[in-house]
């Protein structure tokens, strides 16, 4: 158990078991000399890189995982799908016409630095959050007040009625930080260090490891662990590798290689180790720029709606792990299947592809974009082109480049791919932090969106009436929200300019020794639920 040892060393100082480390690291060279273990503390492992632990400015899988350790929402999206209150004391009320949100707070909670937890502490993270947060977006415009008349009741007033305010109050990006600790940080991130209220607190940040030790004075249930080590590898092989010898007590699913996915999932069906699998919450998709010449042509895009196979996408990419996509929002958040985007089928495609004068010795062609860190982006770019090259050879060709995710995001708004495949993880569990991200546009000339979220997600694309539809289904509830969903699915499957692909489900397993593992109704696993058997 080399690196439960190399972990416990890292929590003594550093100079007196210096020499100790040198042993250590040593003797992972020699079979016969095996160290005694620390089992008192759970290691959990993935391989994303959490570069900040700032709500204001997190938004990897893995920052908000440990962020949901360390800090705790307004309320939570329970097991059951449920609006469930945590530092609320009750569900919101709601009154002036849904404009005005009222939230009773618990009178029993503190911060990690010992300060109290109040309304005023809740309306200075949440000003912060409007502030200077990377995903500010979730509130301009919503917001025109937050009064803080009592000390446990906190009243936020909005611009217009929204019938998904009291779900965006689930996101951990809302997650309040201590005014105290944050007082110099009120206008910039705070990326090393995390002050909530969580029932872990942070006592160690680094590239490699985050330390969680449980926090004393949590105002709810206590942990069922002594503390939590978060580790990051570098790979999927040396995550599969620590799985099977044990090294890794517990592992996230994500940034796996398929075959090693699959390969879990076996022993989990062997009994090997424990599996456990939260809400599907995240999708991927295509972005087609829908601002440029030949992808300009709606026709073009409905014609590579209809090229795609997404059963054999998911079969040869996942080997049946992820489940074909034909919507933009995950089916647990809708209260019916409707799924608007077309089926695969060729021979649709290829007459739309003559109509708009190709095939017949003129091949358009495509330039694809995979993220060339996600192993899922090239296999599915190796599958279509396999798959054109099968059945639309005469009319279609795509050519493939690997560019790092970094990048990718960072010039996705710049308009400097064609054609990219990417993944989307809404900020809360609703359907509008799927459908605005995608299609909220401000300014447009046509089809064609200036300024907005669509020129941001890289798309360029927006109809008429598709604003003034968005905010509609926000002042919208029951059947009549339902509907307005409807609509706006079908005209963004109309245009094209997004083709979602699968839906991806969270898992985790744990070494027999372990709980299983738990996800609460976001997809975020539950570590204050690991325990020892």
């Amino acid at each position: 158990m080399i690196l439960k040892n190399i972990l416990k060393l890292f929590s003594e100082k550093p100079y007196t078991h210096l020499a100790n480390l040198f042993l250590l690291i040593n003797c992972s060279l020699l079979v016969s000399c095996q160290p005694k273990t620390d089992d008192t503390r759970i290691v959990v492992a993935s391989a994303g890189k959490i570069t900040s632990l700032d709500p204001a400015q997190a938004s990897t899988f893995d920052a908000l995982q440990l962020l949901s350790g360390l800090g705790d929402t307004l309320y939570r999206i329970d097991e059951n799908g449920s609006l469930e209150p945590r530092l609320a004391s009750s569900l919101p009320v709601i009154s002036d016409s849904g404009k005005t949100i009222s939230i009773p707070l618990r009178k029993d909670v503190l911060f990690h630095d010992g300060t109290p937890f109040d309304s005023y502490a809740m309306a200075f993270s949440l000003r912060r959050f409007m502030r200077i947060g990377r995903l500010n977006y979730l509130l301009a415009g919503r917001i025109s007040s937050i009064e803080t008349s009592d000390p446990y009741l906190i009243s936020i007033k909005l611009t217009r009625p929204s019938s998904s305010f009291t779900r965006l109050l689930t996101s951990i990006n809302l997650t309040p930080v201590s005014p105290s600790a944050y007082q110099n940080h009120k206008n910039k991130f705070l990326n090393d260090k995390f002050v909530g209220t969580g029932p872990y607190r942070l006592t160690r940040f680094d590239r490699q490891i985050q330390r969680l030790e449980p926090f004393s004075y949590y105002w709810g249930k206590p942990v069922q662990n002594s503390g939590i080590d978060f580790v990051k590898l570098s790979n999927s092989t040396a995550l599969f590798g620590g799985m099977k010898t044990g090294e890794i007590d517990v592992l996230l699913s994500n940034a796996l290689d398929e075959d090693q996915y699959l390969a879990l999932h076996n022993m989990f069906l062997r009994g090997d180790i424990r599996e456990g699998e939260g809400p599907a919450m995240e999708i991927g998709y295509i972005t087609f720029r829908s601002n440029i010449k030949p992808l300009n042509k709606q026709v073009i895009r409905t014609a590579l709606s209809y090229s795609i196979d997404r059963r054999l996408m998911v079969d040869r990419v996942s080997y049946g792990m992820r489940k074909p996509l034909r919507s933009l929002v995950p089916p647990s958040l809708k209260k019916y299947q409707d799924n608007p985007w077309p089926v695969y089928n060729p021979k649709k495609a290829n007459l739309l592809f003559k109509s708009a004068g190709y095939c017949n010795g003129k091949k358009l062609i495509i330039p694809f974009t995979y993220r060339s860190n996600v192993p899922a982006d090239k296999l599915l770019g190796l599958t279509w082109k396999e798959q054109i090259n099968r059945d639309l050879s005469d009319c279609l060709e795509l050519k493939l480049h690997g560019v790092e995710s970094v990048t990718v995001y960072k010039q996705l708004g710049q308009g400097a791919f064609d054609a990219v495949m990417l993944d989307w993880r809404g900020s809360y569990p609703d359907f509008e932090s799927y459908l605005t991200p995608f299609l909220s546009c401000t300014k447009s000339i046509g089809s064609y969106c200036e300024e907005g979220e669509a020129v941001i997600s890289g798309s360029f694309w927006t109809t008429a009436g598709m604003e003034r539809i968005l905010r509609a289904s926000e002042k919208s509830f029951g059947d009549e929200r339902d509907q307005f969903l409807k609509s706006i699915e079908r005209k963004a499957a109309s245009g094209g300019a997004y083709l979602p692909v699968w839906l991806v489900t969270p898992r985790a397993w744990s070494q027999n020794q372990f709980t299983k593992p738990e996800f609460d109704g976001s997809g975020q696993l539950l570590l204050q639920r690991l325990r020892r058997i």
